[in-house]
């Protein structure tokens, strides 16, 4: 798993800020997404951050054990987004939520632009946003207009 994670928490319920997890068929994908919201986040505390790319032999595809892993890794405990780049990455993360014991309880799948709405995630965490507040950000994403 690429994992771009910052464990700064000091911020944020509890002082804890929610944590993203960005799912994508690839791995490089996923982990630039990160790398690309986590930069735009500026300066300052960021929101743990983790990618959850590819399978876990390295090729393209979703991984329900990669993603469970860096759910687990960004959770501090004020809440998890969770946002996918294409349908089985959604179905993933639907039966990983189903299961119910594979991601951490307060998990939330985001339905969102991927790179658009993980950099509003990631900003909206980072200044400290509860759960409902980032996945809001996250989905207003749909509306920006790039004419």
């Amino acid at each position: 798993m690429s994992d771009t994670t910052n464990t700064t928490r000091t911020t944020g319920t509890a002082g804890r800020l929610v944590g993203i997890v960005l799912v994508s068929h690839s791995a490089a994908v996923a982990s630039s997404v990160a790398e690309l919201a986590t930069g735009l986040a500026g300066g300052g505390t960021t929101a743990p951050v983790a990618a959850a790319g590819g399978t876990t032999d390295g090729g393209l595809g979703t991984s329900s054990e990669l993603i469970a892993a860096a759910a687990a890794s960004v959770d501090g405990g004020a809440g998890v987004a969770v946002l996918m780049d294409l349908g089985s990455a959604v179905l993933t993360v639907k039966a990983l939520l189903a299961e119910g014991d594979e991601l951490p309880d307060s998990t939330r799948l985001v339905d969102a632009p991927f790179v658009e709405g993980a950099v509003a995630a990631v900003v909206t965490a980072s200044a400290g946003a509860d759960l409902a507040a980032v996945e809001a950000a996250a989905a207003e994403a749909y509306s920006y207009r790039k004419e």
